[in-house]
């Protein structure tokens, strides 16, 4: 075989130059750790860098802001950051779903208003629901929404720019109206109560963060390995041990130093406060499951299927039309919980809640997670990263005493900087 044929699994990865190594998954010709990495390479020299570029720039950034203030390092600080891109995080993971569709939700940042408006109604007087029941009625109630609006997208072929801004002052309207349902929402303000509030509120006894830290890691770390175990079983192409190993290791160490944060005092020196707020696991939570639902199930490929060309996706036996619509539905509750998550870090929820800003925030953070805005290309878990981003920026920017405007500013410029990576590593894989 000639170097400059299609390689295949049998070639020796020795043999192949940079440009035919950046063309196949380092796992097809790897066989060691040394030629794993040497893959790896190629591929982020032609382009395919995946999150490096963010996470370099997410170091940057946060090295910028210590020098320049020495608190914004300290573990107080770090765990309101983390509270802060928890709703940057959620926001960004629901605009990802319509995304890799080729389409966009403008509509998220209101509809998030409604279901938390939703949840606290149907959890204060007179309804008195449990707690769990009032969640689910308003994740109900934005899985409807995004029904919709995806079928009005779908079945009539109108496009989501015209729908969901149509949604979005709709939902304005209507977040005004279910304010005032309840006479208890005084000034069109209630209050979150009971466990809705707590999952800022409380916090997990550190005793229980380290056990929790340490049981998921296990629990990867074997999923990770029974899989490399398989994988190399059925002769099929895995990546080498030390590889998978290596993996183990770095999320151990994510894991340690993350629970020393939280257990860190959060708090003055006469009240401490030490733990992991509730909220934070949830969204993690929320974040691993739409991950693996679109990475290890077949409705979960056939979106990227969709986001790609539509047109193979239907010639292919795919149900496009559904498809499309499953998605709208999917941000639609991400956005929800996006609402509750906000609505328990404030306390109460307002109908003067800016929802506008919030759904600009929320295409931010999928652009600059590596959420292509052409479709077919991103991950929900690279979310986190944008929304770090995006609550780094701010925050940082806040501890250097910078008005609102320049926020904005900074925002908008790392935003376009994200977007223009994307079109030229776009530009260079097609040309390639």
């Amino acid at each position: 075989m000639s170097t400059t044929d299609k390689p295949t699994v049998d070639t020796p990865e020795s043999a192949l130059s940079e440009e035919e190594l950046a063309t196949v998954a380092p796992e097809v010709m790897a066989s060691t750790f040394g030629e794993y990495v040497h893959a790896r390479i190629a591929r982020i020299k032609h382009g395919e860098s995946g999150a490096l570029p963010v996470i370099v720039g997410l170091i940057a950034i946060c090295v910028f802001f210590e020098i320049e203030r020495s608190s914004f390092l300290h573990a107080s600080n770090l765990v309101n950051l983390f509270v802060q891109a928890s709703i940057y995080i959620l926001f960004g993971a629901a605009e990802t779903f319509v995304l890799l569709l080729s389409e966009i939700d403008l509509s998220a940042g209101f509809g998030a208003a409604v279901g938390a408006f939703v949840m606290l109604e149907l959890n204060a007087t007179p309804v008195n629901f449990p707690w769990w029941l009032a969640i689910l009625g308003g994740l109900v109630v934005m899985a409807g929404i995004g029904a919709l609006q995806g079928s009005l997208i779908a079945r009539l072929g109108l496009p989501s720019f015209i729908v969901t801004l149509g949604g979005y002052l709709g939902l304005t309207g209507v977040m005004l109206e279910v304010a005032n349902v309840d006479k208890t929402a005084v000034g069109g303000v209630i209050t979150a109560n009971g466990t809705i509030a707590k999952l800022y509120s409380s916090h997990i006894s550190p005793t229980a963060g380290w056990v929790i830290m340490i049981v998921c890691v296990a629990v990867y770390g074997a999923i990770a390995l029974l899989r490399q175990r398989s994988l190399a079983n059925q002769g099929l192409s895995a990546a080498p041990l030390g590889v998978t190993v290596l993996r183990i290791a770095g999320v151990a160490v994510v894991g340690i130093v993350l629970t020393l944060i939280f257990n860190s005092n959060q708090g003055t020196s006469a009240i401490a406060i030490r733990g992991m707020p509730y909220l934070v696991p949830l969204v993690l939570v929320i974040i691993l499951v739409a991950t693996l639902f679109m990475s290890k199930t077949r409705t979960g490929r056939y979106m990227y299927a969709v986001g790609n060309s539509p047109e193979a996706a239907r010639r292919a036996g795919i149900n496009v039309k559904w498809i499309i619509t499953l998605g709208f539905i999917l941000s639609s509750v991400v956005a929800g919980f996006a609402g509750l998550v906000y609505a328990s870090t404030e306390g109460s929820m307002s109908t003067d809640f800016n929802g506008g800003q919030d759904v600009l925030f929320a295409v931010a953070a999928a652009v600059i997670g590596g959420t292509s805005l052409f479709g077919g290309r991103g991950r929900i878990v690279n979310a986190l990263l944008g929304g770090l981003v995006v609550a780094v920026v701010f925050n940082g920017l806040g501890l250097m005493g910078v008005s609102a405007a320049v926020q904005d500013m900074v925002t908008a410029v790392v935003l376009i900087a994200a977007v223009v990576m994307d079109a030229l590593v776009r530009r260079r894989a097609t040309t390639r």
